[in-house]
């Protein structure tokens, strides 16, 4: 069924668009079938359960974080993901520089914009977005947006939603990135609505229940 689930959306993802497996909470040889049928990238939303499942599985395998990202876990994710898409604050942020530096690394992070009506979601307001961007965090590399839209059926909302935070990239890749090729990711669309998503400009979708048996969360 994985491998069926990811062909699927292999034909429906163009090619410049990366899939993010969301793995949490799904055991090693389910993410080992995903990785047989050519899926390289995985999300993880907890710290512990993402350097657990590292050494079983294969080394070429890209790490991304994805999940609500305490300053106090900041050690156990930097240096072991390859994308850090959930910072949210400007005191993680510094507690990224600051282990990054320790460690010698240039982390690779998105920051993540709270777009959607819910209070429930993290993330930096759009007005914050200009003055975020021009600290100076030499061990940090900015290479992003992501962000989730309000958990609803109305797909108008939705896509007001994912256009709004496509054209924050957008401003911020013409303004205080303009020049630099690294800033290349608008993260944005789950199994839900990852289609609107595509529709509206994201460059990067993170899917889980769409590719995995759905699994009870873990306490």
């Amino acid at each position: 069924m994985i491998a069926r689930n990811l062909h699927r959306l292999y034909q429906h993802i163009p090619k410049s668009v990366t899939l993010v497996a969301v793995s949490k909470f799904q055991p090693v040889p389910f993410i080992l079938e995903a990785y047989g049928s050519g899926q390289r990238c995985f999300g993880e939303s907890r710290s512990g359960e993402m350097l657990q499942k590292i050494p079983l599985l294969p080394q070429d395998i890209q790490w991304h974080f994805v999940g609500h990202l305490q300053t106090n876990k900041v050690k156990e994710v930097v240096g072991k993901a390859s994308l850090i898409q959930s910072v949210d604050s400007v005191r993680l942020l510094n507690a990224i520089q600051q282990q990054a530096h320790q460690l010698g690394i240039v982390q690779d992070v998105l920051l993540q914009v709270h777009i959607a009506v819910e209070e429930t979601k993290h993330g930096f307001l759009p007005s914050e977005l200009q003055q975020v961007c021009s600290l100076s965090l030499p061990a940090v590399r900015i290479r992003g947006l992501m962000g989730m839209a309000t958990y609803t059926e109305d797909n108008d909302r939705i896509r007001s939603e994912f256009k709004t935070l496509r054209q924050l990239f957008d401003t911020l890749r013409s303004g205080p990135f303009a020049g630099k090729d690294d800033f290349t990711h608008c993260s944005m669309g789950m199994s839900g609505d990852y289609q609107i998503a595509l529709e509206e400009g994201s460059t990067m979708v993170r899917i889980g229940s769409a590719i995995f048996p759905s699994r009870p969360q873990r306490p």
